[in-house]
């Protein structure tokens, strides 16, 4: 018989990861919610999953709030660590929205306790009173902090959703306009008030604050050639959507994601801190099962 640990694993990382939006710290948490698991007596334990999905949710609860301390000294933006996803991913269209680029930074902007709720709820389709035993609240106040989290993601995630094929057909057009220099079809492919963020994390130069409308935003990608002298720009997938990679002698220099609304680039975001481009080698394997 499998162990029930090993069965739901990705489940347990996939909830760590949407709530904290860091696979490093994703993987410390399945750990530890590991640990937890191999020191439980399994005769006491009813449900397997309802219980590793509590124990994974208070151990990322707790990390949450230990990161939200470290990120006061970050240098520079900080922005989620991407995930290399197979192609795959993006046929779950629920399951891309939850993981994508655009949910994991519309998420930074809630509380821990508000994350916490809006992923368990929404994302998995948690049981209120499987939340409120999680987060050791009542049901009545789960149902108030999902009220506010819900209202508060929709009035800033994108509102038009752009099919698979298009933003494949933009990031390739933004793509061949970036090592072409073509100022001209960068202006085409970005919105008007188009925002490139870059995380460096202080160990790499990067924009210690976002480059705001395309007019700047062009200007800047159109030097590509020539600053990038010798760089390498191809496709991935990244949570879940075609992004860009910059590799530079052979090595991953920065990995870069968007956010597209009626079929331009509204957003653009560039990580390019080592420690966050550490994990993209290996593909990772998320789900979203419904914990009910």
């Amino acid at each position: 018989m499998t162990d029930p640990f090993l069965t739901h694993r990705s489940l347990l990382f996939t909830v760590a990861y949407e709530m904290l939006g860091s696979a490093a710290d994703a993987e410390d948490v399945v750990q530890e919610t590991w640990l937890r698991w191999a020191d439980v007596d399994r005769a006491e334990v009813r449900d397997p999953r309802a219980y590793l999905v509590r124990t994974v949710t208070r151990q990322a609860l707790n990390r949450l709030r230990t990161m939200a301390r470290r990120r006061e000294d970050y240098v520079g933006e900080w922005l989620p660590e991407p995930l290399l996803t197979s192609p795959d991913v993006a046929e779950d269209v629920e399951l891309a929205e939850s993981v994508s680029y655009a949910m994991l930074t519309v998420l930074e902007t809630l509380g821990p306790t508000e994350r916490a709720v809006f992923v368990l709820r929404e994302v998995f389709e948690a049981p209120y009173e499987e939340i409120a035993g999680a987060l050791d609240k009542s049901p009545a106040a789960v149902r108030q902090i999902a009220h506010r989290a819900r209202e508060h993601v929709a009035a800033r995630r994108p509102r038009m959703a752009v099919s698979r094929a298009e933003q494949q057909a933009v990031v390739e057009r933004f793509r061949t306009a970036i090592v072409t220099g073509d100022l001209q079809s960068l202006f085409d492919v970005l919105a008007p008030d188009v925002v490139l963020v870059a995380d460096g994390g202080g160990l790499v130069p990067a924009f210690r604050h976002p480059v705001e409308g395309a007019e700047r935003v062009a200007k800047i990608l159109s030097g590509f050639p020539r600053y990038g002298a010798g760089a390498r720009m191809g496709t991935m997938w990244l949570n879940g959507a075609p992004a860009l990679r910059i590799d530079l002698d052979g090595v991953l220099n920065a990995a870069v994601s968007f956010v597209f609304e009626a079929g331009r680039i509204s957003r653009i975001y560039t990580v390019a801190n080592p420690d966050k481009l550490a994990r993209l080698g290996e593909t990772v394997h998320l789900t979203k099962q419904p914990i009910e």
